[in-house]
């Protein structure tokens, strides 16, 4: 069989909408996941007994399931235990945020408690209040630290969102196999599809990489 360059020319306004939707979801999850993870980060790092044991539970219980576990419960069976309706994009993000804040969470933890203990206790010698420590002292240090795991994170995320097929949400790769479904051009369709992601994987690399550049110390 040869490989038919107009199948994908024909194809590539269906699957571009899906990489827009697979961009959308991925950017509203990774908001969400970000603030979700230094939540409870910052709940494991430098929480009471009770707090760190909440955010255990959270980073224990998210890690310990698929993601794609994740988003069936959201979607099948919360509405019946909460008697809501809950669409598949809303489905989508939502375990996004879920899934991604807890391994921000575990890196969140780890990049703060790098940080010498000796550059808290001096800021707080100076008088200034916990919270202003954390953000202006400990947090910037952190962050150059916690960069590229961040990134990797994001990536992952990122591809995630392939697995919300099985609730029917029109990401990239849905898209990819209804097109597949009625033109039967596995080769070619799936080929673009892989281009797009590989595509879409490279500029979000190099964006956390020129943020990281910048982020680094000479």
């Amino acid at each position: 069989m040869e490989f038919d360059w107009s199948v994908i020319s024909d194809a590539l306004p269906a699957l571009l909408r899906g990489a827009k939707l697979t961009v959308l979801i991925t950017i509203a999850g990774l908001v969400g996941g970000t603030l979700v993870g230094v939540l409870f980060g910052l709940m494991r790092a430098y929480g009471n007994k009770p707090v760190r044991t909440i955010g255990l539970l959270y980073v224990g219980f998210v890690r310990g399931t698929p993601i794609v576990v994740q988003v069936m419960f959201i979607y099948f069976a919360l509405p019946v235990l909460l008697g809501i309706r809950v669409d598949a994009m809303t489905a989508a993000v939502a375990s996004i945020i879920v899934n991604s804040g807890a391994y921000i969470a575990e890196i969140v933890r780890g990049a703060f408690l790098s940080v010498p203990r000796g550059l808290r206790e001096a800021g707080v010698a100076l008088g200034m209040p916990t919270w202003r420590v954390l953000a202006f002292v400990v947090g910037p240090v952190a962050f150059r630290r916690m960069t590229p795991p961040l990134g990797n994170q994001f990536i992952v995320s990122l591809k995630d969102t392939s697995l919300f097929i099985v609730i029917g949400v029109g990401e990239l790769t849905r898209q990819g196999q209804e097109i597949m479904a009625s033109n039967f051009r596995a080769v070619e369709i799936w080929t673009a599809v892989a281009v797009i992601y590989l595509l879409l994987i490279g500029v979000l690399t190099l964006t956390l990489r020129t943020v990281e550049n910048r982020m680094r110390i000479l």
